[in-house]
């Protein structure tokens, strides 16, 4: 079932419905880095039970839900965001989505209720795959790959449906996949 698109920075990570690692289980991942050394990316419909204000003590009043970004580095918090006219920082990844940028001006906005949740999502650890370790996984059928065709689902709240949304998105040949049971004894 694999797609000719090719991954690149900017781009969706679609798993196939029946994938058997369950970190990825009808995961959407958002990759922020691909290079020949590697790729890095954040699962963008695993939300986890943190919120922000449970995990940086001087953010008082964040709501902002943490999602699970993936299985490296557990310790570590990352975020991406639609905010740059705020926050004057990040990478550029594309579709007026950035990864990081200055974290102390981040709280400053948070606590003065200056960027909306919507504008920004944060991640607890990240997904990140070796030189040719994507490749093979394709190979394996274990991936389709997608564009960002809605800044909007991508910082939405409906985990269960952004995997749905987004394999519709990639054409016909691949819309009934949405309807794959998640468990497949139940077909």
């Amino acid at each position: 079932m694999l797609n000719n698109i090719e991954p690149k920075t900017g781009r969706l990570l679609i798993s196939e419905p029946f994938m058997a690692d369950p970190n990825f289980k009808r995961s959407v991942v958002l990759l922020t880095e691909h290079s020949a050394e590697g790729t890095v990316g954040y699962i963008l419909n695993q939300v986890g039970n943190l919120l922000l204000k449970d995990v940086i003590q001087d953010l008082w009043e964040a709501d902002n839900q943490i999602y699970f970004g993936g299985p490296v580095a557990a310790d570590t918090l990352h975020f991406i965001h639609r905010a740059y006219d705020k926050l004057q920082s990040g990478e550029d990844i594309g579709n007026g989505i950035y990864w990081g940028g200055n974290f102390e001006a981040l709280k400053i906005l948070i606590n003065n209720n200056a960027i909306n949740e919507d504008e920004i999502k944060f991640f607890i650890g990240y997904s990140g795959w070796d030189s040719g370790q994507l490749k093979r996984e394709r190979e394996q059928n274990a991936w389709m790959v997608g564009n960002v065709s809605n800044a909007d689902l991508i910082f939405g709240n409906d985990e269960e449906q952004l995997w749905r949304d987004v394999v519709v998105n990639l054409g016909p040949k691949y819309a009934h996949v949405s309807n794959f049971p998640s468990d497949p004894s139940l077909n």
